[in-house]
């Protein structure tokens, strides 16, 4: 917001409600695709069996993706986008237009939403398309004009690699990843493995326990008993395998314990 707007209060609109919705990123960027002010979508609201639900149909045009490499065409973007809806929490939240040097009032905030694919295998494609996007190296070549002639001495331990090693031991813990990227590669683990235990996906996402368990019960359950004991595995709305669970041909990795 400018620092000059004025707020203009005169047909203010505290009695509208709003929703404040959180997508994910890829959907955004497919919504700047539609030209104009054209539609991208369609949001359903039903009631089954007293309860609410609420789901948004992206426009099939919209599902074609065409940034992220030369296997993009394989892939679609999920169209269906089941809303998990949940009350402010006693926060006030306004939401406010800034234009020709004024901020109005447009309503208040009276739902939270956070809109989620619907994970079956077309977006497991899609992650993992994306995840190979992010670890692509990065290829630099440089034509040299003339021979490089200096002499280096080999030393026995470079001084960023001690100062890297000291500053990792003063640290004594693992730096945290955004959010999105330790999802990602724990959806691309659990694509391969059904059960896993806290010490492999420590070593599969390099993130801190606690940080990672605190993901971890956003998307999984963790087994206590049972013969895959001490494991994780993804919650049945984030399953695509639910064909091969139902036939026994679930895999797990559980090497290890908690």
């Amino acid at each position: 917001m400018s620092e000059k707007a004025e707020v203009d209060l005169t047909m203010a609109k505290q009695n509208t409600g709003v929703w404040l919705v959180k997508i994910p990123k890829y959907l955004s960027q497919q919504w700047a695709k539609a030209t104009g002010r054209g539609e991208v979508g369609k949001l359903k609201i039903e009631k089954n069996q007293g309860k609410t639900m609420v789901s948004f149909t992206l426009n099939e045009e919209l599902t074609t993706v065409d940034s992220i490499g030369e296997k993009a065409s394989l892939v679609r973007v999920p169209q269906e986008h089941p809303l998990t809806v949940q009350n402010v929490g006693g926060h006030t939240l306004a939401v406010f237009t800034e234009g020709s040097d004024k901020i109005a009032l447009e309503g208040m905030v009276v739902q939270r939403a956070e809109c989620r694919p619907a994970v079956n295998e077309n977006y497991m494609k899609l992650k993992k398309l994306q995840i190979e996007d992010l670890t692509k190296p990065v290829r630099l070549s440089q034509q040299l004009e003339k021979a490089v002639t200096t002499n280096y001495k080999p030393v026995s331990n470079h001084t960023y690699n001690m100062e890297y090693e000291k500053k990792k031991k003063e640290e004594g813990k693992r730096t945290r990843a955004d959010k999105q990227k330790v999802l990602e590669m724990l959806f691309c683990a659990f694509e391969k493995h059904q059960f896993y235990n806290i010490k492999d996906l420590v070593d599969i996402t390099k993130q801190p326990v606690i940080y990672l368990k605190e993901i971890l019960r956003e998307i999984g359950v963790y087994n206590a008993r049972g013969p895959n004991k001490s494991t994780w595995e993804l919650k049945p709305e984030y399953r695509h395998y639910q064909e091969a669970e139902e036939k026994g041909e679930g895999e797990h990795k559980t090497d290890r314990q908690d």
